[in-house]
């Protein structure tokens, strides 16, 4: 089991280097008032990051709601 973790990460890592050389070109990016240019890999990262914190945030508020058995 441990074997086949390993080989999981190691494959996702190996597909985050691919999508990150491959996404190198600067791109303009606007919030609110501002803009500022960052590279298109930054942006794809920041996007999973809060992405992926919204779903443990989330995660955690349901399973407080949730009924105790």
């Amino acid at each position: 089991m441990i074997k086949l973790k390993l080989s999981a990460a190691l494959a996702l890592v190996l597909l985050v280097l691919i999508v990150v050389f491959q996404n190198r070109d600067p791109v303009v990016t606007r919030f609110l008032f501002t803009s500022f240019t960052m590279p298109r890999a930054a942006l794809l990262v920041i996007t999973f990051l809060v992405g992926a914190a919204a779903g443990i945030l989330l995660s955690f508020a349901l399973a407080k709601r949730a009924p105790k058995k």
